[in-house]
């Protein structure tokens, strides 16, 4: 505990330049050194939110296309690679830097539970980001990731582990609500340890660049469900603190490492935290401000890599939850969507949008959610309104088919941007939080199809439960029954075909599990991979592979 507490994150990437996060148990400088790296390195003050320290530091002068080696020191006292190295044989962490080769592999996933300790039992099975470790750490040179997208629930505030549970009964009364749940800043720090710990993923984390964004277990299931879902979580006497304490939390775990350097030097609240002997306050104001104004903050944000453009959309705190006015996004928030999709067309090949939540799911589902969406709102009237909304919490029916305006409205950007002579070759829709994997491909009817190819590709969990019913109900939701019964919920709550019609291309797929698409020039192939169980641990086996570009 003298040095390192978390970490480090290899975090943003580009050609000459990175940024590295780390969690220190005391205040100082963090420096990163690049040994026979020409110079490359870059070192940060702490900055302190809630009693604990924390660094981003700047890596500049790294040569495109190596991979150099990197060490960390807590004021001049190393303390990453750790002294007592629980895996000797994983290679030294490295920031791999993009060069003149045009293949880009972003590999990813969603729904990770943290796996418990080494040489425990996992009830869960084997983690898809230990067996991707593994596998880098055996052929260091081999394939890896240019990126790892974590597309959501990283952390699960609301269903905490046994060892979680007996921590939080040693500092607070369990019976009081929120009970087993995370209760405020300390408790989330918490749930960080305990998952960015685990030697594997930790290593993988310290040298493979990730970006993430959140979904509702971050902070709890369903979050956002509803305008009403708000007011009555705002009468409960925990709610407050739990939602700042989610977003000042995934603001200095997750958000901070999605930006670029030029986006952390223009960001006033990054700059008052680093200013201010305590920047607890400051950021307590800022996700005060989130909780009561959604358009106030964007979590959305754009990365490039290279040809492939990625525009990571905030589908849950960005919501307007008002019936009669519902919508995935608010319209600024739609409009800075549409503004990245678009923006110099021509400049990549590929267009990623990722989004915890999927745009296209099993027709049944998407008939049930639409038209649960359509009794809320109360074209039934408010019998059939109170039943809705029921309805809508217990089997959480909000994904982008609960807000059928921004399900046409996504439809017709991903149109546009697929359409015309500098239309990229692909338009992936990244996703996750189902609990299980597939491929879907949507079709205009009646109109001009795409030049691009356009799929929905969902990859879910990394690490977690697949219940039954879940293997059950989406396997029927696809059915030719499934699509009947769907419109006869359509019919009943008055509603038109959406905007396009799709079809199941691949799976579904049961598992812990990640994608990943590669990228080369004009072409396009994504691989499934199933984490499997072998003596000397887990392991990543090919389930699929598709060529996906035309």
């Amino acid at each position: 505990m003298a040095g390192l507490r978390l970490g480090p994150l290899l975090r943003y990437v580009d050609g000459s330049s990175a940024t590295v996060w780390v969690e220190t148990a005391r205040p100082g400088t963090v420096e990163v050194r690049c040994p026979g790296g020409n110079g490359a390195g870059g070192r940060s003050g702490t900055f302190q939110v809630g009693g604990h320290h924390y660094a981003l530091v700047q890596v500049t002068g790294l040569t495109p296309g190596t991979a150099t080696p990197y060490e960390v020191f807590l004021d001049d006292t190393r303390v990453w690679p750790l002294p007592q190295d629980p895996f000797p044989s994983f290679p030294p962490s490295v920031i791999a830097t993009p060069g003149p080769d045009d293949r880009t592999r972003v590999a990813f996933g969603s729904c990770r539970w943290a796996s418990p300790p080494t040489g425990e039992p996992d009830p869960v099975g084997p983690d898809a980001l230990d067996a991707l470790a593994r596998r880098i750490a055996a052929d260091p040179a081999g394939e890896r990731p240019d990126v790892l997208l974590l597309l959501g629930d990283q952390v699960y505030a609301d269903e905490t582990s046994d060892a979680t549970q007996r921590w939080l009964a040693a500092r607070r009364d369990l019976d009081v609500p929120p009970g087993i749940q995370v209760a405020d800043y300390e408790e989330y720090t918490h749930l960080y340890y305990e998952s960015w710990l685990d030697p594997q993923v930790r290593w993988l984390l310290s040298t493979v660049p990730s970006c993430m964004i959140f979904d509702d277990h971050d902070v709890i299931d369903d979050w956002n469900t509803s305008a009403s879902w708000v007011e009555d979580m705002r009468a409960t006497s925990w709610w407050r603190e739990r939602l700042l304490s989610g977003l000042m939390s995934y603001w200095v775990h997750q958000h901070l490492g999605n930006l670029s350097p030029a986006e952390l030097e223009a960001d006033p609240l990054y700059a008052a935290v680093r200013e201010r002997p305590d920047g607890t306050d400051a950021l307590r104001a800022f996700a005060s401000e989130a909780e009561a104004d959604a358009t106030a903050v964007r979590w959305s944000y754009r990365r490039d890599f290279g040809r492939v453009r990625l525009v990571m959309v905030d589908s849950r705190a960005a919501r307007v939850l008002e019936e009669g006015r519902r919508s995935m996004l608010d319209p600024a928030e739609a409009a800075w969507v549409r503004d990245q999709a678009l923006d110099g067309r021509g400049s990549y090949d590929h267009l990623l949008i990722g989004t915890s939540l999927p745009w296209l799911l099993p027709p049944l589902v998407h008939d049930a959610e639409a038209w649960c969406s359509a009794l809320c709102r109360g074209d039934k009237g408010p019998r059939w309104a109170r039943f809705g909304e029921k309805l809508r919490r217990a089997a959480d029916l909000e994904h982008w088919s609960a807000f059928p305006e921004s399900f046409d409205a996504l439809a017709e950007l991903i149109a546009e941007a697929g359409t015309g002579p500098e239309a990229p070759a692909t338009v992936c829709v990244l996703s996750g939080d189902v609990h299980h994997a597939y491929v879907a491909e949507p079709s205009w009817p009646g109109r001009t199809v795409p030049d691009a190819r356009v799929v929905q590709l969902t990859c879910s969990p990394v690490h977690n439960s697949i219940p039954l019913s879940i293997k059950l109900g989406f396997r029927f939701g696809w059915s030719a029954a499934a699509r009947g019964l769907g419109r006869v919920f359509a019919r009943h709550g008055g509603l038109g075909r959406p905007a396009v019609g799709w079809r199941r291309t691949g799976g579904p797929w049961f598992g812990n599990q990640l994608m990943t698409l590669t990228a080369h020039g004009r072409s396009a192939v994504l691989r499934l991979e199933h984490a499997r169980r072998e003596e000397t641990g887990a392991r990543l086996g090919t389930v699929s592979e598709t060529r996906l570009s035309r």
